[in-house]
């Protein structure tokens, strides 16, 4: 999972794959005197995040063999703690328990988050893991929802994840339901960053909850490092990972949202599952059969239709 871009309520990774995306408006202001916008430059790095996140992703999964799923997610959320208190330096002292209390929980999603996906990652391949944690931000889209076209949208969501899958006696269901977990997370982690968003200015609540996230993982990262199994290669590709899968991405999009309409950027965000894929053939020699690439694809064009549809003004009763 991606984590998803700093600073927006995105539907689309995390950490890993952060992903279609719901940005406030305030997001995509421009000051007096920032550059005039380029979509096609927000477009280049929009696909360029997603693309760096999920082979940040691959990467980090070849040091699976030597530290396991979790021992990258120490890296990775270690780095990427220090990287957002440094950049935001978050006020903690200052903050009252209304505002603690979901800054909390969302250091527990992001912790849960990570290691979910990346433990289905090495059951059930990059690819597959990717587009079921999809199914999270596109849930909150449709949350409370009876219209007939979002009913639509969940069948079309229901059918890509059943041909992605194709239930039956070999199918990893542990696998499936680590990455249905990270959905779940995702969704927490959208409706958390709406509520934080309300409560503390800025980045201060995300930069809040990745350090705490961070803080927790100290422990297994200094217990790895004294047994000697993250040195050399393996610390090289858990290291990369957390700057390729967590750093790169936040500044990319926060970026990307300068230069393109939240809608756009949804639509965009959405193909993580497609850069999944091709990152755990190209870096991991991980081979879709050809329904699963069919299910990614039916899952790509449901989250872009999700994300279309819910940009478009809604006319009153």
């Amino acid at each position: 999972m991606s984590t998803p871009a700093a600073g927006t309520t995105v539907t689309a990774p995390r950490d890993v794959a952060p992903a279609p995306a719901v940005v406030t408006a305030a997001s995509t202001r421009h000051a007096p005197d920032a550059p005039v916008p380029s979509p096609v430059r927000g477009a280049l790095l929009a696909l360029g995040s997603a693309g760096v996140n999920q082979t940040g992703a691959a990467v980090g999964a070849q040091a699976f063999a030597a530290v396991g799923p979790a021992g990258v997610v120490a890296v990775r959320q270690v780095l990427a703690g220090a990287v957002l208190l440094a950049a935001v330096r978050p006020p903690l002292h200052r903050f009252t328990w209304r505002q603690w209390w979901p800054v909390l929980l969302l250091a527990v999603v992001f912790a849960g988050m990570n290691l979910s996906l990346y433990a289905a990652v090495e059951r059930v391949g990059l690819g597959l893991a990717v587009t079921l944690e999809f199914l999270g931000p596109l849930a909150v889209a449709l949350l409370g929802s009876r219209s007939r076209g979002d009913l639509l949208i969940a069948a079309g969501a229901a059918l890509g994840v059943y041909v992605l899958v194709l239930p039956g006696p070999s199918s990893d269901w542990v696998g499936v339901g680590l990455a249905l977990t990270a959905a779940t997370c995702w969704a927490s982690y959208i409706l958390l960053n709406r509520l934080i968003g309300t409560r503390l200015p800025g980045l201060h609540g995300p930069a809040a909850a990745c350090t705490l996230s961070g803080l927790a993982f100290l422990p297994l990262l200094a217990a790895l490092l004294a047994d000697g199994r993250l040195v050399g290669a393996t610390l090289g590709q858990a290291v990369a990972a957390g700057v390729l899968a967590s750093v790169v991405p936040y500044a990319a999009d926060a970026t990307a949202l300068r230069h393109l309409p939240a809608r756009y950027f949804g639509v965009l965000t959405s193909a993580h599952p497609l850069f999944a894929a091709l990152a755990g053939l190209v870096v991991l020699g991980q081979v879709l059969e050809l329904h699963e690439w069919v299910g990614v694809v039916v899952v790509v064009v449901v989250n872009v239709v999700a994300v279309v549809a819910h940009a478009r003004p809604r006319r009153p009763a």
